[in-house]
């Protein structure tokens, strides 16, 4: 999982490759999303916005979801985001993560993005993990299990 690499946007709206190994020494944040400029995941972009100052003394956000730089870009610009969009539009990052799974929507069946985090702590080992996450209220609980690490 650490030598997957892959193109994003930095904190500062600079596109470059990124792998997790970039990292190490420091915990992430690595939340997977399925589609920008969507009510839920931009709802989800926007608490971790909110929450930046309050994340960053305990850990790097990252958001990765399969929609291209150009779209992460646009997604950034217009929501103001302060933290690293990765494009993983080959479902590397997400398929080591398990989270590149079958999903039904109205009787049809599709590939996706199961919206989930995982906390890696400084080695890069994950240490936390949220599954099927529904967006209210999941930064308090990130936040909750950051301030307890």
């Amino acid at each position: 999982m650490e030598n997957i690499e892959l193109c994003g946007i930095d904190e500062n709206g600079h596109e470059k490759k990124f792998s997790l190994k970039n990292f190490s020494g420091k915990n992430v944040v690595l939340y997977f999303y399925p589609k920008d400029n969507t009510s839920g995941c931009t709802a989800e972009a926007c608490s971790f916005r909110d929450n930046f100052s309050r994340i960053m003394p305990k850990a790097v956000v990252i958001g990765v979801s399969p929609d291209s730089v150009a779209g992460h870009l646009k997604f950034r610009e217009k929501q103001n985001l302060n933290f690293v969009l990765l494009s993983d539009s080959e479902h590397l990052l997400s398929s080591a993560f398990g989270v590149w799974k079958e999903k039904s929507m109205y009787g049809r069946k599709y590939m996706g993005i199961e919206r989930s985090t995982f906390v890696l702590d400084k080695q890069g080992n994950i240490v936390k993990e949220w599954r099927k996450v529904k967006v209210a209220g999941h930064v308090d609980e990130v936040l909750n299990f950051l301030n307890n690490m």
